[in-house]
């Protein structure tokens, strides 16, 4: 959505100006203009799109998504919305929108365009970066747009209601369903700012969902090999990252409950995903049953899913969905025949935080041979024979049980959260051979993971035991994030 009159030109950012030079003077207040008015200055757009520039004025709606959201796939989006206009004309409106866009949101590279609805009567404005905004350079579009609304009031300029919608525009809803979000978004806002004038959809969640810095970190996954007594990372479960939340649990409770968290969740799974681009080894994204039912009984998400997982260099065969322990219902399609439609794909299934008491027996029981790895709760094997005999036998039986379910279905199994070298002795004992541990290594980014995922390699079971039974050494340990860089210096 190109808007300077030469579509060639390089927007470059110019020093703040008053952006509402030329209208100071201007006190009356006219209403929006009725429909035959509207057509003549769509039709007036229309003529000034051969020519000039194809984005120029009111678009149509088509054109108006096309460009808005289809063109700009996979970039955040905003979705302004005008209600309310007083004191110009519409097409004066656009226009002054249009000159003064760049002082108003201080930033020069956006695309933007605009479209009118007579019911309800709004004035749409979307705007997306030309390259991509992260970090520091990520607009507050929001607070400049109340910024503008204030002084334009305060000035006697005009007068309007504005309310914005923003979203990651992401790679598997369609162009519908973005736009009716965004458009549902910016109606509320507006409704808030009526009453509050201040901006609070979101807050900081959708922020760091529609920014395009892709933080992601990743809990390395260790596999003992018995036939070398070797143990090497293979691969790891892939977390939220960076300074804005820590965790997934930080991120929901910065959402207000009255949003779509399967969407949000989403969301997150396509953010995940392309932070991991051409990263090596098994990666394991969590997502709950519902969310899967609810967005993937489509067939065609489940593809552009799969498109997405391609076009970042990642083998389909090497993620791997983690279904979380949450209760769903089955209405379109069941949880076996979505989860089919990826397993197709080559992408398998586990099940986490699986215990005696676990709900995920049934989702176990429900996808059968699509289950590829049971993720063992730590209960499951901490309690200690000396400790509580009949708790210790029961775990013990269920350690087994997994075993069985493991084998008859090629599948694997990974022990959580092992903290002492006593668990992962008995562990080993009884042929549990898979750890999620920061025994080993703790979280890391996943640039790191990158680029020293072929160093993680073939560390002899000597050298774990002893550094596991060394307080000095499982300091340095700690402190350097991970096992094999303190091995490698003992090596030396």
């Amino acid at each position: 959505m190109r808007n300077l009159p030469s579509p060639d030109a390089t927007p470059a950012r110019r020093p703040k100006v008053n952006l509402l030079r030329g209208l100071v003077n201007q006190k009356t207040f006219d209403m929006p203009p009725q429909r035959s008015t509207l057509q003549s200055v769509m039709d007036e757009s229309s003529s000034k799109d051969g020519s000039h520039d194809r984005y120029f004025g009111l678009m149509h709606a088509e054109a108006f998504r096309n460009s808005f959201i289809a063109a700009n796939r996979g970039k955040p989006l905003f979705l302004i919305r005008f209600e309310d206009i007083q004191g110009m004309q519409l097409l004066e409106f656009v226009n002054f929108l249009r000159n003064e866009v760049h002082s108003i949101l201080d930033i020069t590279d956006v695309e933007f365009g605009f479209h009118y609805m007579e019911h309800p009567a709004c004035l749409l404005m979307g705007i997306a970066p030309i390259r991509g905004w992260s970090g520091p350079g990520f607009p507050n579009v929001d607070s400049s747009v109340g910024r503008f609304h204030i002084e334009c009031m305060s000035r006697h300029i005009c007068s309007f209601h504005f309310g914005v919608g923003r979203s990651q525009c992401n790679f598997i809803s369609d162009e519908e369903e973005i736009f009716e979000e965004l458009f549902r978004t910016s109606e509320k806002n507006l409704r808030d700012n009526l009453t509050r004038w201040s901006w609070t959809y979101f807050n900081r969640a959708n922020t760091y969902i529609s920014d395009e810095t892709t933080d992601a970190m990743i809990q390395p996954t260790i596999y003992y090999d018995p036939r070398s007594a070797t143990y090497s990372v293979n691969g790891g479960e892939v977390f939220l990252g960076g300074g804005v939340y820590g965790t997934y649990r930080e991120l929901i409770s910065d959402i207000p409950p009255d949003q779509d968290l399967n969407r949000i969740e989403l969301l997150i799974l396509e953010k995940l995903i392309t932070a991991c681009e051409r990263a090596p080894g098994l990666l394991k994204f969590n997502i709950s049953p519902q969310s899967l039912i609810d967005t993937f009984a489509i067939r065609e998400k489940a593809d552009r899913l799969h498109q997405l997982i391609l076009s970042r260099g990642l083998n389909p065969r090497n993620l791997r969905l983690e279904l979380v322990e949450k209760p769903y219902e089955e209405s379109r399609q069941s949880l076996k025949e979505v989860c089919a439609h990826f397993f197709n794909f080559g992408i398998t299934f586990a099940a986490d935080d699986f215990g005696v008491k676990s709900q995920s027996h049934q989702v176990v029981l429900e996808l059968g041979v699509m289950i590829k790895e049971f993720k063992l709760d730590p209960i499951s094997f901490r309690f200690k024979v000396e400790e509580d005999q009949t708790k210790f036998l029961d775990n013990l039986a269920f350690i087994d049980y997994c075993k069985r379910l493991a084998d008859n279905r090629e599948a694997g199994i990974t022990a959580e959260a092992v903290e002492d070298f006593d668990t992962l002795r008995f562990l080993m004992e009884h042929q549990i051979f898979q750890y999620q541990t920061n025994l080993f290594a703790g979280k890391m980014t996943i640039s790191d993971y990158r680029a020293r995922f072929n160093e993680m390699k073939n560390l002899p079971e000597s050298a774990v035991r002893t550094i596991l039974t060394n307080r000095d050494l499982m300091d340095q340990v700690r402190a350097k994030g991970d096992i094999f860089q303190v091995a490698a210096q003992l090596a030396r």
